[in-house]
């Protein structure tokens, strides 16, 4: 159980969400190349990108599940308290949000909405959704995380433009 101080800390956190984001590149020609030339069987990622500039409170990089996609993580005291990953095509219009995960002592802090607030502000005009395929328990976070949203945060497959990961 987090103490007040850290729960505090994490409503600090989440505000510091558009102002204090550190964006590493993590283009990777040579693996998005052989992943084309085998049609997907080779090239995809399998282990978790590690480095992290100090003192970085928000990350944005490339996403250590999904090929293709970027993660939005933020840190407090070092260690991981929200992470999201995301795709767009602005050919299309659309953004895509997945597996958003709080660490659950700093639940209802605000870091998800600050977190996907910033992602929408930075990226204005795009219908945000998600892949689906969501637990149960999992749907009124959804429900209230889209409520204005253009998109809302529906469940919708990726375009032919983007790749699944």
């Amino acid at each position: 159980m987090a103490s007040a101080e850290d729960r505090e800390a994490a409503r600090e956190l989440a505000g510091l969400a558009m102002s204090r984001v550190v964006r590493v590149s993590g283009r990777e020609p040579v693996r998005a190349a052989l992943r084309r030339l085998t049609r997907g069987r080779l090239g995809r990622r399998h282990t978790r990108s590690g480095a992290r500039p100090a003192g970085t409170v928000w990350l944005d990089t490339v996403s250590p599940l999904r090929s293709g996609w970027r993660q939005r993580a933020a840190y407090l005291d070092g260690k991981v308290a929200f992470a999201v990953d995301y795709q767009m095509c602005r050919r299309c219009g659309l953004g895509w949000v997945e597996e958003p995960f709080t660490v659950p002592e700093f639940e209802r802090c605000g870091l998800a909405a600050a977190g996907l607030g910033a992602l929408r502000a930075e990226h204005p005009g795009l219908r945000w959704h998600t892949l689906g395929g969501h637990f149960r328990e999992a749907e009124p976070f959804w429900q209230a995380a889209g409520t204005g949203v253009p998109g809302g945060y529906g469940k919708r497959a990726v375009c032919p433009h983007r790749d699944n990961g």
